[in-house]
């Protein structure tokens, strides 16, 4: 029942966020498109009772690592802008295997999505075991990658798993 509010909450506050009218009309409308999609999905975005809190923790902490993944996306933009203008174009494109200790399934996909987003890599292959292929257009472009902070970040947002 805890995940089926949750998600029932969420899908409404979404529905306010991007409809913006706020007449009885479309309030009531809002309430029970988002019952209805809770309903049948409540499962998918939380999981089942006994790790509903655990999920709402989850989106907590990926809302906090959203700002850091934001500024590493802005810096990576600028490097690669650098590296494209640069008269001689020092590029060196390879492929890297990064080896992380994510678990989850969440952490894999967002690790692979958070390389994938950042200019100058792009997440090939990734494993259930926490492995990642990734094309990095230059050496340090993998900085990130090789310091292990990114995937850092990603394994508290997955919690203790």
């Amino acid at each position: 029942m805890a995940s089926f509010i949750i998600t029932a909450a969420i899908m409404f506050g979404f529905w306010i966020l991007l409809s913006g009218f706020f007449d009885l009309f479309h309030i009531t409308a809002g309430i029970v498109c988002s019952l209805l999609v809770s309903y049948f999905s409540h499962d998918l975005l939380i999981g089942n009772e006994t790790r509903a809190l655990d999920g709402v923790k989850r989106v907590l902490r990926f809302f906090k690592y959203l700002p850091w993944l934001i500024y590493e996306i802005l810096k990576a933009n600028i490097g690669v802008a650098v590296l494209t203008l640069h008269p001689r174009m020092p590029i060196d494109p390879r492929m890297i295997t990064v080896n992380t200790n994510l678990k989850t399934e969440m952490g894999i996909v967002t690790f692979a999505n958070s390389i994938t987003l950042t200019p100058g890599t792009v997440t090939v292959g990734a494993s259930s075991e926490g492995k990642f292929l990734v094309h990095v257009i230059e050496p340090g472009a993998a900085a990130i990658l090789d310091n292990g902070e990114m995937a850092r970040r990603v394994k508290e947002i997955e919690g203790d798993v």
